[in-house]
């Protein structure tokens, strides 16, 4: 597995045609980067980017964290985009308009053990096929392409996309089922507006989600921060741990309220998250 996949709460984008930003892009705090090979670059420039990104990683060395955004399957550069990609050491692939768990099984075959494979869903057959892509052995987060699957369901969001909670609560779903850590939310289009992007942040995390994927280098701190427990949390998942060691084995409660094994679960989450508690 691409180290620390599982964990990655922040993915930030950068064009693969401005090789001068793939440094930056690192450097910004980002869990991971993911250089887009797909809707950031122009037709004509396809090409000479892919040619582009090939050199700085055969040059650079091994980057682990930093992923590709090559083509979509049903496009004339995707066979070139994971042949080149596929031998060259890096944290993974990012399919774009995954849909089909056969193409998913083929790529991960490609990339072999050590490197990963996350599935961008963005159409409503990638919707529909989300439970069997989750289940296919290397596809190891699922990211929710949310801008292009209004576009493709034809419908007509607000600035929250509230419309849009039911398919966010079924590619958390697919993913527990799958066995594969929490998805990856959709872009915040807005990088200006740190408040709204809290929200969504909040959003993501309340629903189930990991991660979010990020437009520009100033939504790195906010989305990790937001994924992080608050001091409230964390206050509280001490006192629940402190409680079971006084327990003695017997009957556990806190304020009045009983403490079970899903309580002690999610208080040991909190401070593994925060690095409070080792495995």
């Amino acid at each position: 597995m691409a180290p620390q996949i599982a964990t990655a709460s922040s993915f930030l984008f950068v064009p693969a045609n401005r090789p001068e930003r793939y440094v930056k892009a690192l450097d910004s705090g980002a869990d991971a980067v993911i250089v887009d090979l797909e809707d950031a670059v122009a037709l004509p420039q396809k090409e000479q980017a892919r040619e582009t990104l090939a050199r700085w990683l055969r040059e650079q060395g091994p980057q682990p964290r930093l992923w590709v955004r090559i083509n979509a399957a049903d496009t004339v550069w995707h066979g070139e985009d994971l042949m080149t990609f596929s031998a060259l050491s890096m944290a993974g692939i990012v399919l774009p308009k995954a849909e089909e768990p056969k193409s998913l099984s083929a790529i991960a075959r490609r990339l072999g053990p050590g490197r990963g494979l996350i599935a961008l869903i963005e159409s409503a057959a990638g919707l529909a096929a989300m439970r069997e892509i989750a289940a296919v052995p290397g596809v190891q987060r699922l990211a929710f392409g949310s801008i292009d699957a209004q576009v493709d369901l034809g419908m007509q969001c607000g600035p929250e996309e509230e419309e849009l909670t039911h398919f966010r609560i079924e590619i958390v779903m697919a993913s527990r089922l799958g066995g594969i850590a929490p998805p990856i939310d959709g872009v915040t289009t807005d990088f200006n507006d740190d408040a709204f992007l809290a929200r969504m942040v909040q959003r993501a995390r309340r629903l189930g989600f990991g991660a979010k994927l990020c437009i520009h280098p100033r939504q790195v701190e906010g989305v990790r921060r937001g994924f992080m427990p608050s001091e409230q949390e964390l206050a509280w998942a001490g006192a629940v741990m402190a409680a079971v060691r006084a327990s003695d084995g017997g009957a556990i409660s806190l304020e009045g309220k009983m403490i079970d094994k899903p309580v002690i679960l999610q208080a040991e989450k909190f401070l593994h998250q925060a690095g409070l508690l080792s495995d």
